[in-house]
């Protein structure tokens, strides 16, 4: 009689225990839905864009940190960064399709109140990108020779490419992972906790540079490990933080491969991989143009690249501190909200880059300087090529916000069109 009582009691205790934490989720999800709709839009956005600005410039950082600690390897070792750079942006764009899609869907059914249907989303947006990751390190390594030279490599370049490559490769899986947690995370409003997981990873990243590089003489492959390591360091960081102080979990028993969930992704997040993609491809053009004005072209554009990278990381932030604002009220049908963040996010954000052109036109000399290779012709062609990309920074702003709006709130072939 005793065994049966306490079995009872401990049902019940675990039934009140069930039953609390579901209560608590559900009065999370009713504040946060409080808050995106009411707050002024002005003071929303700030404080969901600034965390991801902040997230956004340090992971640019860490990429200058990247190429100024392989630059003093030596040029054609910089020109296998610049290589290696576009197939990130290839696998970040899988990435941000996984991650916008989903997040996209998720911000608009937590804004109608269907949290249900977000945890199903969120959890089939994460285990389909880990998976997606594993099979184009798997395809990358086997065919790592054609797939450095279909880049850009040239005949110097090329054995420098291949060690760079074939570590990123294998840190492919974690990094399209991250990039969909950090950005499900943004999409509910939890941008501060994205960031923790970001900048994290980012500074394992810088650390670990000239420790491997130098310190363990690996050379260009230390450089890919440092940055592998730290994608998989800030996939741990943030599967624990979505799991433990975000309202959507991340759950195994939520993963459901059905092709209306997939299709809900790809709508959602067409738009940012074809944005993605198609610099990437602008990238490799550049690179297989480049390769005969030699190593120095290319790791001249390798520079400017990532030197931009961290001008633009003001935008992209303004932008996906819009977008979860954007995608709750449009769920909400508060269209006169949705207006007025983006005109707000537009004038802030052309403001800062007219001042970040300014500046990168005036010290395009200084800045191109840090990454001295030994070669002045890498010097010369990375300042002319900084001033022309300056020039279009202003410009910049209307054009992708307008994008990431039209994709947050469904429109996505006009998003991908504008892309």
């Amino acid at each position: 009689m005793n065994n049966k009582k306490y079995v009872k009691s401990g049902r019940e205790t675990a039934g009140r225990s069930e039953e609390s934490a579901m209560t608590n989720d559900n009065k999370k999800q009713e504040d946060k839905f409080i808050m995106m709709t009411t707050r002024p839009v002005e003071q929303l956005v700030c404080q969901l864009a600034i965390p991801t600005i902040i997230a956004m410039m340090i992971t640019a950082f860490y990429n200058m940190a990247d190429t100024y600690f392989v630059s003093k390897i030596g040029t054609s070792a910089a020109g296998a960064v610049g290589i290696a750079f576009s197939m990130m942006a290839i696998i970040q764009a899988l990435g941000f399709l996984f991650g916008h899609g989903s997040g996209n869907y998720m911000s608009r059914k937590l804004g109608e109140k269907k949290p249900e249907e977000a945890k199903e989303m969120a959890a089939t947006g994460f285990y389909t990108s880990m998976l997606a990751g594993a099979v184009i390190a798997a395809l990358g390594i086997v065919f790592i020779n054609p797939l450095s030279r279909m880049l850009g490599s040239t005949t110097t370049i090329l054995p420098y490419a291949r060690e760079y490559l074939k570590y990123i490769l294998v840190g492919a899986p974690f990094m399209m992972a991250s990039f969909v947690l950090n950005n499900q995370l943004r999409f509910q409003g939890n941008a501060m906790y994205g960031m923790y997981g970001i900048c994290i990873g980012a500074l394992v990243n810088i650390a670990l540079d000239p420790i491997l590089i130098f310190g363990c003489k690996l050379g260009i492959a230390g450089a890919a490990i440092a940055t592998s390591t730290s994608q998989f360091i800030s996939l741990c960081c943030l599967y624990m933080i979505c799991n433990r102080k975000s309202i959507i979990k991340i759950k195994f028993k939520n993963f459901k491969p059905r092709w209306l969930v997939y299709r809900e992704i790809i709508r959602g997040g067409l738009p940012s991989l074809f944005r993605q993609s198609i610099a990437s491809i602008s990238a490799i053009c550049l690179n297989y143009f480049a390769r005969q004005y030699g190593d120095a072209a290319i790791a001249a554009l390798s520079i400017v690249s990532r030197v931009s990278m961290f001008a633009m990381s003001a935008l992209i932030g303004f932008g996906q501190g819009f977008q979860p604002v954007c995608g709750f009220n449009y769920g909400a049908n508060k269209f006169n909200r949705v207006s007025r963040a983006f005109w707000f996010c537009v004038k802030s954000a052309t403001i800062v880059l007219a001042i970040m052109a300014i500046l990168g036109f005036i010290f395009a000399f200084q800045v191109i300087g840090i990454f001295k290779t030994g070669e002045q012709q890498v010097l010369e062609i990375g300042v002319s090529t900084l001033k022309l990309q300056c020039l279009s920074f202003p410009l910049m702003g209307f054009l992708i916000l307008s994008n990431m709006m039209l994709q947050t709130i469904g429109e996505a072939v006009k998003a991908s069109v504008l892309s």
